[in-house]
C-alpha cells in the first residue's frame, strides 16, 4: 500500500471512530446513561467557571498579543501569564469533568494562576481585560471553593496515605 493511501486509510478509519464515539455518547445521554456521571452543583460551577475562564484567557492572549505588535510592551506579561492561565483552567475542568481524585490539586493551582494573572490583567483600563479580570476572579473563587469543599490539600494528602 502506498504511504498516501495509508495515511488516507487511517485518517478516514480515526474520522469514523470519533463519529461513532460521538453518536454512542449522544445516544447514552439520550437514554439516561449518563445520570451516574453527573457532577452536584458545586462541581457543574467550577466546571463551568474553569472552561469560561480558559476561553477568556485564550481571548485576552490575542488582545495582548495585538497591543504588543502594535508596540505596547507593557502587554507582555499579561500576554504570558494569560496564555499559562489558560492551561490551569483548561486542566482543572478536565480534572472536574473526569471526577478525578487530583482535582482538589489542579483547583488549588488554578486559583492561584487565576489570582496572578487577574492582578496583572487588572493594570489596564481596555474592556478586554476588564472582561478578562471578572472571568479570573470567578474562577479564582470557585476553584478555592472547591478546594475548601474538598476538605483542602491536606485532606487529601492525608487520605492518599
Amino acid at each position: 500500500m502506498k504511504r498516501r493511501e495509508m495515511l488516507g486509510a487511517l485518517g478516514a478509519g480515526a474520522a469514523g471512530l470519533a463519529a461513532l464515539s460521538t453518536a454512542t455518547a449522544q445516544a447514552q445521554q439520550s437514554r439516561g446513561h449518563d445520570a451516574p456521571h453527573r457532577h452536584d452543583k458545586m462541581h457543574e460551577d467550577c466546571l463551568k467557571a474553569c472552561a469560561d475562564c480558559d476561553k477568556m484567557c485564550d481571548e485576552t492572549f490575542h488582545h495582548c498579543y495585538m497591543q504588543v505588535a502594535e508596540g505596547k510592551r507593557d502587554h507582555a506579561k499579561a500576554l504570558h501569564l494569560v496564555s499559562d492561565c489558560a492551561g490551569f483552567c483548561s486542566l482543572s475542568a478536565c480534572m472536574i469533568a473526569k471526577h478525578s481524585p487530583l482535582m482538589v490539586h489542579s483547583c488549588a493551582s488554578c486559583a492561584e494562576a487565576c489570582r496572578a494573572t487577574a492582578a496583572e490583567v487588572e493594570k489596564f483600563d481596555a474592556p478586554e481585560m476588564k472582561a478578562a479580570a471578572r472571568s479570573l476572579r470567578v474562577c479564582e473563587a470557585s476553584c478555592r471553593d472547591m478546594v475548601k469543599a474538598m476538605g483542602g490539600h491536606e485532606h487529601h494528602r492525608e487520605s492518599s496515605k
